[in-house]
């Protein structure tokens, strides 16, 4: 399978369980993959995985570096149809202890940054007349969820945002979508405390947590020609824990 063949993809978060399995995904079929994470040793250690792919260490909380790192990124590749916005951090805290920084942090930088890094991709894609843009939120952007407040906040933003844009360049023949996972098997969801990981596994008819690879075949899927008349959709992997 090498549907993504000379496609030119951009994976933010890279480093994580998640973003790594992203990587092997889309290397598997045969995309030109640009790999950004702020861990350069995991970085690194893809890069020894997957001779193929390029790897640039970036931080997506300097939003006024963001147009210059796109621009960069897509000199590496040689062009941008792709654009996977999986990078994202948690600061939890009950409502009325949250800080005004703890809000600000998450809000700015898992939305703000993904409206920035897909606001300078669309510029790119305008170009080419098409591009697709992947951006990950969350179950808990649709729930609501105990001490994430801010978290939760930025992942149902990012579903509108998503939307709004999609509305904005349809026309133009730039897809963009979500995917909205459930709770997944990675290094977050390890420190859950197992009485709790057991309550939550309760919730969920599929009776077990997800695969970073189950995020990876969504995203696949959205980044293929076979996703072209998909548009503005939130595409959710959660075992059945919520349906939309």
């Amino acid at each position: 399978m090498k549907d993504l063949k000379d496609k030119n993809i951009i994976v933010t978060g890279a480093s994580g369980g998640i973003g790594n399995s992203i990587i092997e995904k889309l290397n598997e079929c045969g995309a030109n993959i640009l790999a950004s994470g702020t861990r350069i040793e995991k970085l690194e250690a893809l890069k020894n995985k997957f001779k193929d792919i390029k790897i640039l260490k970036f931080d997506i909380s300097q939003n006024d570096k963001i147009e210059d790192f796109i621009e960069t990124s897509t000199k590496e590749l040689g062009g941008l149809d792709c654009i996977v916005n999986n990078a994202g951090i948690t600061q939890d805290n009950l409502a009325i202890r949250m800080s005004i920084e703890e809000w600000k942090k998450v809000i700015d930088i898992n939305l703000t940054s993904t409206f920035l890094l897909s606001k300078f991709a669309i510029k790119k894609m305008l170009k080419n007349k098409k591009g697709k843009i992947i951006n990950i939120t969350s179950v808990v952007g649709h729930t609501g969820n105990l001490g994430q407040a801010n978290y939760t906040a930025s992942k149902a933003g990012i579903i509108a945002m998503s939307k709004s844009l999609a509305i904005e360049y349809a026309k133009k023949n730039i897809n963009v979508n979500c995917v909205s996972p459930g709770f997944i098997k990675t290094a977050m969801t390890d420190k859950i405390d197992e009485k709790f990981k057991e309550i939550i596994i309760s919730k969920i008819p599929s009776a077990r947590l997800g695969e970073p690879e189950d995020i990876a075949n969504a995203v696949l899927f959205l980044s293929s020609e076979k996703s072209d008349y998909i548009n503005g959709e939130t595409l959710h992997v959660n075992g059945g824990m919520y349906m939309a």
